[in-house]
């Protein structure tokens, strides 16, 4: 029985970190040797996410008590999840970056981002979305753009009245001389 106890406390807690997660990918890791597994927790832990190896019938009745149904047929093989909870495009471009340099070992299966699940054809354009700080600054550069052109405009029309104020000093100044 406390094995039974075991594998509930489990689906539970991969129900719970799929539910927290941004983006959860799916990656085969068939061929992977524990240096290199270290070397992919690590290159993910600095992108705010973590590699998880779980029993697919574990990761399943998980997947599918949160209705995520979809990612079933994926669960065969020796499979990982690789779970994003800050930045989903951070853990994307992470995983195909790893994929890319891991010559065919790490093969990602599919993702599950937010309650759609992404086929693998569409998962390198995830890596291509732009990042939380890039996306952040450009709403920051929209914002001060419009400000900064009205600073233009407003220091431009006070330095013309300047002028024209000074102009005119002079020109009374002229007319009082002579």
């Amino acid at each position: 029985m406390p094995n039974l106890e075991a594998k509930q406390r489990e689906v539970d807690e991969l129900a719970d970190r799929l539910q927290r997660a941004q983006l959860a990918i799916l990656a085969e890791y068939r061929g992977l040797n524990v240096a290199e597994m270290s070397a992919l927790r690590a290159r993910l832990r600095e992108s705010g996410a973590e590699f998880r190896v779980a029993k697919n019938t574990l990761t399943r009745r998980a997947a599918q008590r949160l209705g995520h149904d979809g990612l079933v047929p994926y669960l065969v093989g020796p499979t990982g999840l690789a779970l994003g909870y800050t930045d989903p495009a951070a853990l994307a471009k992470a995983i195909n970056d790893y994929a890319r340099a891991s010559r065919g070992l790490f093969v990602p299966k599919a993702a599950l981002l937010g309650d759609r699940v992404v086929p693998p054809d569409e998962l390198p354009r995830l890596a291509e979305l732009p990042s939380r700080e890039e996306l952040l600054a450009k709403v920051v550069g929209g914002l001060q753009a419009p400000v900064y052109g009205l600073v233009a405009v407003l220091s431009g029309t006070l330095r013309n009245l300047v002028g024209v104020l000074e102009a005119r000093r002079r020109q009374l100044e002229a007319g009082e001389g002579a």
